[in-house]
């Protein structure tokens, strides 16, 4: 009896319980995303793992790109080790995954830190996500152009993906219902080498606010071409800009709409932005990283009170917040709707000061 037990005890899993991590790391944007995650696992396994095991990320780099994002998602998917995903980062990416990971015969959770597309919202009951949709952001963006700025006319540049057509569309439909007028929406894909002729149209059109539905590449273009024509519109963007205070004066006075801003001031954000602080050189977290860190500890919690199983996982995700208690998170509140989505969460607007950017606004 005594050697069936030892042999039992021998038996049980001892190794490493693995979470995939998906986004553009090796990108600028997918940085923070990736050192938060590794932080939040450093931490977790300090403290002895979950039910005695250690986590450890298995990163896949999906550069930003649909059919990348797919290839990754069908290796994580068809990885029996990987009971969970935190990812990916972009909403076009995330949507192309996201019909793998909820497919199949084992399909698997994904937790996106930060796509913001409302086609993700009840996509997948396996899809989930820790930050706002552009229903959220969009019209933030809209009443604070309006309210704050005194905004009535507004031109729109916007990347022609889902992302930017979402950021474009909440936004033209809030400040139309406002009384404002969008005089013009231009795309713009990653190759296109100059915005100067929209910004030339929106000013002969009478523009007074510039919504830079864009990436920060297409941003950075947009106001390099903004200095060099002489336009001084105030600025306003979503998420996706979170970087651009790097670009020091060039993005000074940039408004940014965000699910998390570094200064939030909580005693749990503000142990996490030290600690990160310390393990990276000083650097600040952005949402993106904030958004993975919290959806590790989230994973870890459903791990160690529902184990390691994909689908047990999945039915302990839908029921936080609904028979599981909300996660306290460096984000804020996580409870999940029906949907997938956390519609407790609130939109903050930033501005770029001194090469920071720091909360002006919050809703």
């Amino acid at each position: 009896m005594f050697a069936a037990l030892g042999m039992a005890a021998c038996s049980r899993p001892s190794g490493p319980i693995a979470i995939g991590l998906a986004g553009p790391f090796s990108q600028a944007r997918g940085a923070s995303m990736l050192r938060a995650a590794q932080l939040a696992v450093n931490q977790i396994n300090a403290k002895g793992g979950v039910r005695g095991r250690p986590l450890e990320l298995r990163i896949a780099d999906d550069s930003g790109n649909e059919d990348t994002a797919v290839r990754v998602a069908e290796k994580l998917y068809g990885d029996p080790s990987v009971v969970a995903v935190v990812g990916h980062l972009t909403s076009s990416a995330s949507i192309a995954a996201a019909r793998v990971y909820g497919g199949g015969t084992v399909p698997v959770a994904m937790i996106s830190p930060s796509a913001s597309s409302p086609i993700l919202s009840g996509m997948s009951p396996y899809v989930f996500r820790v930050c706002p949709s552009d229903l959220q952001h969009g019209p933030h963006l809209a009443r604070f152009a309006w309210q704050s700025l005194g905004a009535r006319r507004a031109g729109i540049i916007y990347i022609n993906n889902d992302y930017g057509r979402g950021i474009r569309g909440t936004f033209a439909t809030e400040f139309t219902n406002l009384g404002g007028t969008v005089v013009e929406a231009d795309p713009y894909v990653p190759a296109t080498p100059s915005l100067e002729p929209y910004l030339s149209r929106m000013r002969r059109g009478g523009v007074d606010v510039l919504v830079l539905a864009a990436e920060l590449p297409g941003a950075e273009l947009a106001l390099r071409e903004m200095r060099s024509l002489g336009l001084r519109w105030p600025v306003v963007g979503g998420d996706a800009l979170a970087g651009i205070e790097a670009d020091g004066a060039l993005a000074e006075g940039v408004r940014v709409s965000s699910a998390y801003l570094a200064d939030r001031r909580d005693e749990r954000n503000a142990a996490f932005v030290a600690e990160y602080g310390r393990a990276f050189g000083g650097q600040r977290p952005d949402h993106r990283g904030a958004g993975a860190y919290d959806a590790v500890q989230l994973l870890a919690r459903a791990i160690g009170d529902a184990g390691n199983d994909r689908a047990a996982i999945r039915v302990y995700l839908a029921r936080v917040g609904h028979g599981k208690a909300a996660f306290n998170g460096v984000t804020g509140t996580i409870a999940f709707d029906a949907n997938g989505d956390v519609p407790g969460k609130t939109v903050a607007i930033g501005i770029v000061r001194d090469g920071a950017l720091v909360t002006q606004v919050e809703q």
